[in-house]
């Protein structure tokens, strides 16, 4: 059985994984599956980058001071943050309290800080308010087009992935590819309604042109009831119409025509 098991190539197994990433791509291309590639190792090196550069930055401050490591350490051990700071940081705050120019900086960090707590509590009253509007648009939306649960769950998957991207300053080709079609699909409808309209006033301009015109008493050719015209019912002239039979004027007068 080992020996008739099929041996996938390189390039199979990483055109395999590719497809497992992103469903939604056709790499049968080669210039689509080697694109998607570069990408990814453009967006890597972006991500690699961002972690360095963090990483640089807290080296610097536990190389500066070593007690900030400490505290980094023992909040992550479950230690209180605040409890943690007063002990590796006590005296350093004790004489920060008596010295007149550090007040001053740490009654304006205290300010900037009640700002922040005041406007994250702005921020979270801004959002409860508008999730639940979000959730009653959801429910509409779902009655309206007949959605079901999977396929709201993965639309608002997609949305919160999509912004979650935007935060970090990160937007793929799909993104950007689904944003035009949104576009280009809003035009086309726009021009599909163009379309239809000057088509129905093309087709109504045609029904016109082929009704018979009214007036002129000529038979149509090309009618169904082609031919003279039936005369209209003659009315009763009474009397009158004794001396106007059928028959020929000599029968009328009781005689007959002689022959010469």
């Amino acid at each position: 059985m080992a020996e008739n098991e099929e041996v996938k190539s390189k390039r199979q197994l990483l055109t395999e994984r590719m497809q497992s990433r992103y469903p939604d791509m056709d790499f049968s291309d080669d210039e689509a599956l080697f694109g998607r590639i570069s990408d990814d190792f453009n967006e890597n090196d972006e991500r690699l980058a961002g972690f360095e550069e963090r990483e640089g930055k807290l080296a610097e401050m536990f190389a500066a001071d070593p007690r900030s490591a400490r505290l980094m350490t023992e909040w992550r051990n479950g230690d209180d943050p605040a409890v943690a700071l007063v002990r590796l940081f006590g005296e350093d705050i004790a004489e920060a309290r008596n010295d007149p120019e550090r007040q001053e900086a740490m009654k304006e960090a205290n300010r900037e800080y009640m700002e922040r707590v005041a406007k994250e509590k702005e921020y979270q009253e801004q959002y409860e308010a508008n999730l639940e509007e979000t959730l009653k648009i959801i429910e509409e939306k779902k009655a309206a087009d007949g959605l079901s649960d999977e396929q709201i769950d993965q639309a608002m998957g997609w949305l919160m992935a999509v912004v979650k991207d935007a935060v970090l300053g990160k937007f793929s080709a799909e993104t950007i590819d689904m944003a035009i079609k949104a576009q280009n699909y809003e035009l086309e409808v726009e021009n599909a309604r163009q379309e239809g309209e000057v088509l129905g006033r093309n087709a109504k301009i045609e029904e016109q042109l082929r009704k018979p015109k009214k007036g002129d008493g000529t038979a149509q050719l090309d009618g169904k009831n082609g031919g003279t015209p039936r005369p209209a019912a003659r009315p009763d002239f009474g009397a009158i119409d004794r001396f106007s039979s059928s028959s020929d004027i000599w029968s009328r007068g009781g005689e007959k025509r002689r022959r010469n």
